[in-house]
């Protein structure tokens, strides 16, 4: 007959051995097959409550990105709605004429999503939290200075793939425009991701 001396499993040891007798004279008894089962189910559990434990802050994470991305995708919807509908002039927030400046434009599309923005590009450059160029996602903010000095003057909402939703005025420009990011490169100061 097979004779077993200790048997140890280092994960789940619980000092029983093959040599407990059964009263019937088997080998294995009751008593080690009742503390092996024990045992294994201590182990079983405590690494699957590990694995659900860690499964459900990925789920977490998971969900809270899912969220701000539909969020950002319900105001860049919310922007783009508003082309030829906006009229752009300096120093307004007129939001039931739909007549804003660029940061009266981001706060008022932010503002309906329960995001509350201040109104002026420099106190929005100053809200949320710094984002690389490199980094950024959808409804992040980005901002600009005019050219000719390093001042923070234009802000717009980055919609992803390197375009750009603000609202601007030009030669032949009043409102809403998308516009590719890299066309803005020398002009371009920082980005805030504020959701």
């Amino acid at each position: 007959m097979l004779k077993l001396s200790r048997i140890k499993n280092p994960a789940c040891y619980t000092g029983a051995t093959a040599r407990d007798k059964h009263p019937g004279g088997n080998t294995m008894t009751n008593n080690w097959m009742k503390k092996t089962l024990i045992a294994t189910a201590c182990c079983f559990t405590l690494v699957s409550a590990g694995a659900l434990t860690g499964t459900s802050h990925v789920g977490q994470a998971y969900a809270a990105t899912s969220a701000t991305t539909a969020k950002a995708d319900s105001i860049i919807t919310a922007a783009k709605s508003l082309q030829g509908k906006v009229t752009y002039k300096f120093g307004v927030n007129n939001p039931s004429k739909l007549v804003f400046d660029c940061s009266s434009f981001t706060k008022y599309v932010f503002g309906k999503y329960g995001v509350n923005l201040k109104w002026g590009t420099a106190s929005q450059s100053k809200q949320g939290v710094y984002v690389s160029k490199s980094s950024l996602k959808k409804g992040d903010l980005i901002f600009f200075n005019n050219g000719k000095s390093s001042a923070i003057s234009h802000v717009g909402i980055y919609m992803g793939n390197g375009k750009f939703i603000h609202n601007t005025i030009g030669t032949h420009i009043n409102g809403i425009m998308i516009n590719n990011l890299s066309d803005y490169t020398k002009r371009y100061v920082t980005a805030r991701r504020v959701l």
